[in-house]
């Protein structure tokens, strides 16, 4: 089967969306952090947790409910030379929501993803991973967090020159000591649970990114985040440059992957229709804060005006 062109991706049936379940102005049919249970197909039980010695809600003795604070920005400056990107910035993520983040172009939603896992360091103020800040931690320990914490870069960010299969297993090879035919399983299942699966994508593990059309490098680049078996997976702008069908399918992917995997998520778009699909809670960064963060529902109902002219896209 030839997966080298859009019009496949957009044919396959697999996770795409209804039409009524994806549209401007309508939520998500249940929120999932409530439900999403760590002990499925691919939960805290999984071979790759425990070769790694993870467990969600569990940090270096510490532990974590669903619904309790896993990240915290407490009164948070970060500035490139004069460009002051936030000030003062207050901001919780709760253990096993998907927290949507919105805001103006080049207003430094991206930042706020590169500060949880150590890519960027505050200028003041603390960025909190069960209560250890980030910013004080040690190469080592960073190692450590950029396992749990795995985040999905714009672009995707994949290898050209390796295989899929050597794509997203990768991070296996670098930090456990599983086997070649084992982690080519656990690939395999990465790709299954994105909608790759090498039983309904003949050779498709043996192929280089660049035979792939954008759709699906997108869900090759998901397929290795999760293949640590993540406690949290960050997403920059995940349906840029996607046409709609895969905007679609990208979004249930998100929560499918809340649901079967019982992670957080932390997804930063400027995609109304993605992030009210998504989002168990909706937050919008304005004038280097994060003044509103509400339940989807509740941010939906917002009557002030600098929320309203943003997600109805109006201009002055």
């Amino acid at each position: 089967m030839s997966t080298s062109n859009s019009d496949q991706d957009a044919a396959e049936s697999g996770e795409s969306l209804d039409a009524h379940e994806l549209v401007e102005g309508q939520g998500p049919p249940a929120a999932s952090s409530g439900s999403a249970s760590s002990s499925g197909m691919f939960g805290s039980s999984s071979g790759v947790r425990r070769a790694l010695g993870t467990t969600i809600g569990e940090f270096n003795g510490k532990t974590c409910a669903r619904g309790e604070t896993v990240i915290q920005f407490d009164q948070v400056d970060k500035a490139f030379g004069s460009n002051v990107i936030y000030k003062g910035m207050d901001l919780d993520i709760r253990l096993g929501e998907t927290l949507t983040i919105i805001g103006g172009s080049g207003e430094g939603k991206s930042v706020c993803l590169k500060l949880m896992i150590g890519l960027l360091h505050a200028n003041a103020g603390r960025v909190l991973y069960y209560g250890e800040d980030v910013g004080e931690m040690d190469a080592e320990r960073l190692r450590e967090i950029r396992m749990r914490v795995s985040m999905v870069f714009q672009g995707g960010a994949l290898f050209d020159s390796m295989t899929i299969a050597h794509n997203v297993g990768y991070a296996l090879r670098e930090h456990t000591d599983m086997g070649d035919e084992e982690i080519e399983r656990r690939a395999a299942e990465s790709l299954t649970l994105v909608g790759l699966g090498p039983d309904t994508h003949a050779g498709i593990m043996d192929q280089l990114p660049a035979a792939l059309s954008v759709g699906m490098r997108k869900r090759v680049a998901l397929a290795r985040s999760i293949a640590l078996r993540p406690e949290v997976i960050l997403y920059d702008e995940p349906t840029t440059g996607l046409d709609p069908s895969n905007c679609n399918r990208i979004a249930r992917m998100i929560r499918k992957l809340q649901r079967e995997l019982g992670v957080t998520s932390i997804v930063v778009t400027h995609d109304m229709t993605t992030a009210w699909y998504v989002a168990d809670r909706v937050a919008m960064l304005y004038d280097k804060r994060f003044p509103w963060v509400d339940e989807t529902e509740a941010f939906r109902a917002i009557e002030d005006p600098r929320v309203r002219d943003f997600i109805e896209g109006r201009t002055s």
